[in-house]
Parts: C-alpha cells; structure tokens; sequence
C-alpha cells in the first residue's frame, strides 16, 4: 500500500485528469492510505492473540489479498481514466467492478472471523481489549455502510445503466465537495459514516496508548478500571457519532449543513460524552470513617478536567 500511495501522490502531481469533479487519482492515494492503516491495526492486533493464531493468520492473509485486489483494480482504471467503482460501461469494466464486489465480501468476513478471536480472547490489559474488540466491530459496521453504495440510486437501472451505485445521497455522485475528503456538501454522504466506523479500527487503540502515556503524569490513569472506563465511554461516543452520521447521511443531508435535529443529537452525545468523562475520572468517594481521596489524586482530576 504505500509504494501504491506514492505512486498515486506522483499522479497528482504530474497527471491532472479529472473524474466525477475529483482529480483522477485522489481515489487510488485515499484507498491506499486507508487500507495501510486498516492492515497495519488488523497485524497488531493479531499479534496480541493469546489462541487462535493459525485462524487468525489465514484470516489476515486474506484481507492482505482482497486489498492488493482492491488497489490493483483502483489504480488500474484511474490510470485507464474510468471509474473504479459503480461502472457497468463495459463488460469489462462490470467485470472488474464485480471482483472488487467479490474481494469486499471477503475482506469484511474475514474481518469478522478476527474479530470473533477478539471478543474471545483473554487480553490482561482490559483496556486494550476492550479498545480492541470496539473498534473491529465498528469497522465491520463501517465496512458494511459500503454494502448501502451498491444500490441503484434514483434514475438508475440496473443491466441498463453505465453506473449503477452512488455514494451521495439526494444529489449526483460529483458536485461541489470539501477539500481534502471529497465529501459532497450539497447531499448525504455515505462515504462519511464509512470513513468513521473503520478508522475506529485505529483511533480506539490510540486512545489507549495515549492514556498508557499519560499515566505517569496523571495518576488516576495508572488505575487499568479508569482506563477501561474510559474506553468504553469513547467505544459508546464513537457508536452514537457513528449513527448519527449514517442517519444524516441517508436523509440526503450534508455534513456541512445540519438541521436542529440532528445538532440536537448531536448535542446530547457531547453532553454524554463531558459528563462520561468526569464520572470516570472522578476519585471515588471513601466509606464513611475513611480518608477522604488525597491531595495528588485530586490535583490530578483537577488537571484532566
């Protein structure tokens, strides 16, 4: 994946072909980038498995395979200057497209299969087992938002049209987007939700390494129950933003234009979130006939909050 994403960052710059509003191989840089860190998660977290590595190898062989099939087709038809994805122009093309269909499908089950090792194995750091076990389900999650993009959107049909799919909802796939990601600012984005449940793959775990890292300076995060507190508190927020985006998305609304609603949601989970917070990192409070908690533990909630 990362000789493919320099590969395409050289495209960018010398090549300035443009598909469906985006430069042509924007798509091929993000897909290799996020499959790198997809399969960089999925090693570290195989090599923590106590039981089941034989399973677990195979499994990661073959999310290994079906992204080396994902990014070969990717780059293939950016460089042929066609769509990689939805595209029924051309036998061809529809055939390519299927494999793609067809290694998803494997990726994603054998993606489950490691992640049934996870919620069975016995990690001592209940944190980091947790952190785990959360963000491979929310990835399967994201994962299967995908699965929503294959669907004919409004006008198209399926054996009759050139594509058949769409990851914008209420609007055309193309059209006025952020920078950076792409996502369309005028409708839904499905690629939205997409993005946030896999990535909870890699941004759960990093929580746990930064508490790990700050526990020396705060002390309540030298207690592992904080931690795990705390990380359930983030798998639980990252669910509900999860949600909400899909939610938003299938309205036909745009990231970037909210109604009251979904705001109000919006807010609720942050005050779940900032009252979560406090409740975990708050020093318990002594029996009665006991010391109050002391001084360093309450300068260190102090600190954090």
């Amino acid at each position: 994946m990362v000789p493919m994403a320099i590969l395409s960052a050289v495209g960018l710059i010398v090549d300035d072909r443009v598909l469906v509003d985006a430069p042509i191989w924007f798509k091929p840089l993000k897909f290799s980038v996020s499959f790198a860190a997809y399969c960089l998660a999925l090693s570290w977290m195989l090599s923590l498995l106590p039981r089941g590595r034989r399973v677990g190898w195979w499994a990661g062989t073959v999310v290994a395979v079906a992204c080396v099939v994902e990014i070969v087709i990717i780059t293939g038809q950016a460089a042929r200057g066609k769509r990689s994805h939805f595209n029924y122009e051309t036998p061809f093309d529809e055939a390519l497209y299927n494999v793609m269909g067809g290694a998803v499908i494997f990726l994603w089950l054998a993606t489950f299969a490691l992640a049934v090792l996870l919620l069975r194995a016995r990690i001592a750091d209940r944190a980091s087992a947790w952190a785990m076990r959360s963000g491979i389900v929310l990835a399967l999650a994201g994962t299967a938002v995908g699965f929503l993009m294959d669907r004919p959107a409004p006008g198209q049909q399926s054996g009759v049209s050139k594509v058949v799919g769409a990851h914008s909802v209420g609007v055309p796939d193309g059209g006025p987007s952020m920078p950076l990601t792409g996502w369309s600012t005028t409708g839904g984005d499905l690629r939205i939700p997409h993005f946030v449940g896999m990535h909870a793959l890699q941004l759960l775990p990093l929580l746990v390494m930064v508490l790990i890292a700050l526990a020396p300076r705060y002390t309540r995060l030298t207690d592992e129950r904080v931690r795990l507190r705390l990380v359930l508190l983030a798998s639980g927020v990252h669910a509900s933003v999860f949600i909400l985006l899909l939610w938003q998305a299938l309205r036909g609304q745009p990231l970037n234009h909210p109604d009251g609603v979904t705001l109000g949601v919006a807010g609720l989970i942050l005050v779940a979130a900032v009252l979560g917070t406090y409740g975990s990192l708050r020093p318990p409070v002594p029996p009665p006939g006991r010391n109050a908690p002391d001084a360093e533990d309450a300068g260190a909630l102090k600190e954090l909050m």
